[in-house]
């Protein structure tokens, strides 16, 4: 299973710098875009907008016509899987997902993992309906939560605590957590799968709470993990490039993309050019790194540092990228602006 687009994001991936980066930016789809509010004011709630496939496709597509992204990203949730296994996954506003605590690994493990990829039809008919509105040179990605990250989740149960009790699963049920990723690992294998079948270009891998493991854990709940989720995925006959975004890795950064059999890398906002540059292999592709912060100042200090990351990868390939996602207050001018200055080369 590959790709259809022939987008200079997918040439990038495929080993070749490119003159001016292709660019697109995390949550690009969301709460700085008017026609986004406009749009998730229909739904009932956010996982009623993620199941609407009218819905989600629109959502989508938006920043692509608005700003003309090299890509678009697929309008979801890491927690749709979670969802699928049979955990209650709820958003409540001010608050942030809430996810059915589990005790065990037998928790998951009471939905095939098949079935649970089954059940995330409304996802392949949003991908589907995206890919057949965006143009051949516009790459369509599909994505979800790693391992570590989606099984945290359910672990803890919310995203806003300080992780405490999924890392000492990590050092006291080592082997209860790697059941409980297994489970995950399985079920994301066949959904990633089915976005690709549905006509996803490229897949991104989230793991949005690696940072600050020690060294040793993060071997286990990050490296070892995507590694067997990558192994599985390539399994099922899927060739598309992945992309993963171990956010925080920091020294671990060189380590996670030699062994894990990812396409490329998403770097992190606090990722020193010097340090990836050196700790990367050279053909490497990566992706990133403005600070969302910095895109919503905007000014003479974001043009400087967008021109600086443009030049720290001009001998790699390169797709530029914020460190993490869109902020609801950046300013669509700001936005604009920094395309601008991408583009003039």
């Amino acid at each position: 299973m590959g790709q259809t687009s022939t987008s200079k994001l997918i040439s990038v991936l495929s080993g070749t710098p490119a003159k001016t980066p292709p660019v697109w930016m995390m949550r690009q789809a969301g709460r700085h875009l008017p026609e986004y509010l406009e749009l998730r004011a229909r739904a009932k709630d956010f996982l009623d907008f993620c199941y609407t496939p009218s819905m989600a496709s629109e959502a989508t597509l938006q920043p692509v016509r608005r700003y003309d992204m090299d890509a678009a990203i697929l309008f979801a949730d890491i927690l749709l899987v979670l969802d699928a296994m049979g955990l209650k996954v709820e958003f409540q506003k001010g608050v942030g997902p809430l996810v059915q605590q589990i005790s065990s690994a037998a928790d998951l493990g009471k939905v095939p993992a098949r079935l649970a990829a089954d059940r995330l039809a409304p996802v392949y008919e949003t991908v589907s309906r995206v890919r057949e509105a965006l143009a051949p040179d516009k790459a369509l990605i599909g994505f979800a939560g790693s391992p570590w990250t989606v099984s945290l989740y359910a672990i803890e149960g919310r995203g806003k605590t300080d992780k405490s009790l999924a890392w000492r699963w990590a050092h006291g049920r080592p082997e209860e957590l790697q059941s409980v990723m297994d489970h995950v690992i399985e079920a994301t294998a066949h959904y990633l799968a089915r976005q690709v079948e549905a006509g996803a270009d490229v897949l991104m891998l989230f793991d949005s709470w690696a940072e600050g493991l020690p060294d040793n854990i993060f071997r286990e709940v990050i490296i070892a993990p995507t590694t067997r989720l990558v192994s599985l995925i390539r399994e099922m006959g899927v060739t598309v490039p992945i992309i993963g975004f171990p956010r925080g890795a920091g020294v671990m950064l060189g380590e996670y993309a030699r062994e894990t059999g990812v396409s490329a890398v998403g770097l992190d906002t606090a990722a020193v050019p010097g340090f990836v540059n050196t700790s990367l292999p050279e053909n490497l592709p990566v992706q990133g790194h403005l600070d969302p912060l910095l895109l919503i100042e905007g000014g003479g200090r974001m043009d400087a540092r967008i021109r600086e990351l443009v030049a720290a990868y001009s001998g790699r390939p390169h797709i530029f990228n914020l460190g993490h996602g869109v902020r609801p207050d950046t300013p669509i001018a700001n936005v604009e602006r920094a395309l601008n200055i991408l583009r003039e080369g």
